[in-house]
């Protein structure tokens, strides 16, 4: 006589042992690897030997800019599902300049198409309302002349978007924006740590903020051209074919226009997605491509590429 088997249960799908398989399969493993790469060599290049501080400064140089591209990464969605954990990454910036929740706001407002290269409505635009150009004074006008060279916005770029940036949060304190106090509030404990872990290390501080600076500069090289002004939305994205350092450093975001189509994809499919639909891409943004960094180098390093007054606003 056959035995009689006890009837299986039915798998609970919200058991711990699945809901943690579910989890661990939903994680961008690659993005947390990168993640945990880029906090190891910031944290090497502090405590390299005396007698190594320029293969210090420039582990600095590089881990600070590649973390400010994660930020941009966890901001859209990568690694975690989860917002707050995401959130709790991007927390704490070695690069010091900007409250991660800041950049969240003002990069997810600049992802509307239609606003891009828009003087008021573009947070990340470049360009001045030309009435507003028109009552800078001589010395002003130069300054930001200079600036729409490749050479002048990696010289003088990071304290012009810094100072533009600091004053116009603290106006909008003073008016009361509470979103604004809160988000440097929450950044301030960063800062604090950040320096004071520097200070437990043989790096001078003010060397650790040239590094910082430097970090902008090389992130300057990115969004100098990043968009241009243009009649229609979608060709004022440009692709930059690059796939050196600079790309590596950059996540692949100089495949501006695949970011801006696809702002949840990862930043390793980038290249792929690129790829197997560049003439979409390419008829999407007009033809607005360079072929390398190198290109740009040699066009615009000393040469400006646009006005700084909108070309396309209205005059009056």
């Amino acid at each position: 006589m056959r035995p009689q088997l006890t009837p299986e249960l039915p798998v609970d799908p919200f058991s711990p042992p699945r809901l943690l398989k579910r989890a661990i399969a939903t994680i961008d493993w690659p993005t947390v690897a990168l993640f945990v790469g880029c906090w190891g060599l910031w944290a090497g290049a502090l405590v390299m030997p005396a007698g190594w501080g320029a293969l210090g400064f420039v582990g600095l140089l590089t881990s600070l800019t590649l973390h400010s591209s994660l930020s941009h990464e966890i901001l859209h969605g990568h690694p975690f599902r989860n917002k707050t954990a995401n959130s709790l990454l991007g927390l704490v910036q070695p690069g010091l300049m900007v409250p991660y929740f800041r950049f969240k706001r003002l990069h997810l407002a600049h992802h509307r198409d239609e606003t891009l290269t828009d003087p008021y409505e573009d947070p990340e635009s470049n360009y001045l309302d030309p009435a507003r150009w028109g009552r800078l004074s001589a010395g002003t006008r130069v300054m930001l002349l200079f600036n729409n060279t490749l050479f002048g916005r990696m010289l003088i770029g990071p304290i012009i978007g810094m100072s533009g940036f600091i004053r116009g949060d603290i106006a909008r304190f003073q008016q009361g924006d509470r979103q604004v106090a809160w988000d440097w509030a929450v950044h301030l404990p960063g800062i604090m740590m950040v320096l004071w872990v520097v200070s437990l290390t043989a790096v001078p501080i003010w060397v650790y903020l040239l590094a910082c600076y430097a970090a902008l500069s090389v992130l300057r090289i990115r969004t100098f051209l990043e968009h241009r002004a243009h009649a229609q939305g979608q060709a004022r994205t440009v692709i930059v074919e690059d796939r050196g350092l600079l790309a590596f450093l950059f996540l692949n975001n100089n495949l501006h226009v695949v970011h801006h189509m696809h702002p949840g994809v990862c930043w390793y499919d980038l290249p792929r997605l690129y790829r197997t639909h560049r003439d979409r891409f390419l008829a999407r943004n007009d033809g607005y491509v360079y072929r390398s960094y190198g290109e740009v180098f040699r066009r615009y390093f000393l040469s400006r590429k646009d006005p700084v007054a909108h070309p396309l606003w209205p005059r009056d």
